[in-house]
């Protein structure tokens, strides 16, 4: 029989203060499941700028997460990164491990069709890199890069990381991580990534990727790009007004400055694939590559993460994912 449940919540609540809230959650309706959080991961470029305050006004709509709570600025219960078990639902689903996107909580109810079970052999640890390599997955899609390219990806944290990853894939393809950080050299060699310092990186790429959200990364993005190369913008400033340089060799070199988003599928694909079947898809990737455990820092316990935060997000903290344990 389904029952109701107290569970416990974090909620951003001023810039730089988050709290744990108790939160009664309901029998699960009909079609829905009841899920008990095992770990999460603090997205740490977006939850940087929610802990913040620094979500600009007029993005307070389309940075609603899927199963967020309050509104922006604060007090707000957001995040997106949710590996759990099913503990009432259908008979088929009882008991499986599964990703939602979905704040961090200790229980917590959603539609069954927003839990996507995990495939064989994935631990639920690195199951939480999902959303950012279904974002670093829609990123090629929207680069299209192709085999025997240079490609160079400016920002090595999660995203970049696991945007290099895929592009490495592709036979003949040359790939240079490129960051201001040396120690970053090491993590970009355990993924089997070449490394370089922005003045040592690779010129005249045909593709460059930017996920440093610094108006310096993006300079180096733009100096690094080739002759009628695409250089695809990966980052989010939030309120933070960023200078392009668009004079020198800019137009003269007949540069294509894109985005990438995660909120839509690419078009390149958005005809065939939804959102579900790019998030299995990311899943799938994940679990074919037990090399991305080396992006997961050692897991912090829920109940000590509103202390733990500042460090955390600080952004010389050297933290790439961070794990929350719920248990």
């Amino acid at each position: 029989m389904a029952t109701s449940d107290q569970a416990q919540a974090l909620w951003y609540v001023a810039p730089g203060k988050a709290e744990i809230r108790p939160e009664p959650v309901a029998a699960p309706l009909a079609r829905h499941v009841r899920v008990r959080g095992l770990v999460s991961a603090l997205s740490r470029g977006t939850e940087r700028l929610v802990f913040a305050g620094r979500v600009p006004e007029s993005e307070f709509e389309r940075m609603r997460a899927p199963f967020m709570s309050g509104a922006f600025p604060f007090p707000v219960k957001y995040g997106y990164a949710m590996v759990g078990r099913i503990e009432q639902g259908p008979a088929e689903l009882k008991g499986r491990l599964g990703f939602a996107l979905y704040p961090h909580q200790t229980v917590f109810n959603l539609p069954a069709e927003n839990f996507v079970p995990l495939p064989d052999g994935l631990p639920p640890e690195r199951a939480v890199l999902a959303a950012n390599m279904e974002t670093a997955l829609n990123a090629t899609w929207d680069a299209a890069p192709g085999p025997a390219g240079r490609i160079a990806v400016v920002g090595a944290g999660v995203l970049g990381l696991l945007v290099a990853r895929l592009c490495a894939r592709m036979p003949g393809t040359s790939v240079t991580v490129v960051d201001i950080e040396p120690s970053r050299a090491r993590i970009a060699a355990k993924l089997d990534l070449a490394f370089a310092a922005p003045d040592a990186a690779p010129r005249d790429c045909d593709l460059v990727v930017h996920t440093s959200a610094s108006e310096a990364g993006l300079r180096t993005s733009l100096d690094l790009a080739g002759n009628e190369a695409t250089v695809l913008e990966l980052s989010w400033y939030g309120t933070t007004d960023v200078q392009v340089p668009l004079g020198g060799a800019f137009h003269s070199r007949r540069l294509k400055l894109i985005s990438s988003q995660v909120g839509q599928v690419a078009p390149s694909r958005r005809a065939k694939v939804t959102h579900r079947d790019r998030l299995k898809a990311a899943l799938d990737l994940l679990a074919a590559d037990p090399v991305l455990d080396a992006l997961l820092a050692p897991p912090v316990a829920f109940a000590d993460l509103p202390a733990k935060l500042p460090g955390i997000l600080n952004p010389t903290s050297g933290v790439l994912c961070q794990p929350i344990r719920y248990s």
